[in-house]
């Protein structure tokens, strides 16, 4: 699996990623995302290819993005994750949250801190967020789309 900046060569591939009804629930629709990331310079649209797919997607957020879940200045929001609904389950989501701190501490220098918030009814996205290093400090904020955890993974 490989982590790319999104960019126009992968349009088509962000036309054709599925994301469901209860997947938006919780998240945001890669093409909404990219659009502000094309308004904003803080907001870096990621995609997770493996196999030539796009089969992850994800915003990381600096600035004034990460405001709202953490006073670090070093720290960088991760937001709107989602796989495609008919990658779910492979293993996917996990294999891009393990190459995330390489590739932020690559692409981000300066960053100490990634921050991501999750639903608080969204269970399993809390389970795979701290399997992979993510750190529930009892922190809570309200989102548009209910109650949030917010955890932190250290570089």
């Amino acid at each position: 699996m490989q982590l790319y900046f999104y960019s126009e060569r992968f349009k088509h591939a962000i036309d054709q990623y599925q994301i469901n009804e209860d997947q938006l629930r919780y998240t945001a629709d890669p093409k909404d995302c990219i659009k502000l990331s094309n308004e904003d310079s803080a907001r870096s649209s990621i995609l997770a290819i493996e196999n030539d797919q796009l089969v992850t997607f994800f915003v990381l957020h600096i600035k004034e993005g990460v405001k709202p879940y953490s006073a670090n200045h070093q720290a960088i929001l991760v937001r709107a994750f989602s796989t495609d609904f008919r990658h779910q389950g492979k293993g996917y989501a996990k294999k891009a949250l393990m190459l995330l701190p390489a590739f932020v501490k690559e692409n981000f220098s300066g960053m100490n801190e990634m921050v991501l918030s999750v639903n608080v009814g969204n269970v399993a996205a809390q389970g795979l967020y701290e399997k992979c290093g993510f750190v529930d400090e009892g922190e809570r904020r309200m989102g548009p789309k209910g109650e949030l955890i917010v955890m932190s993974y250290y570089l």
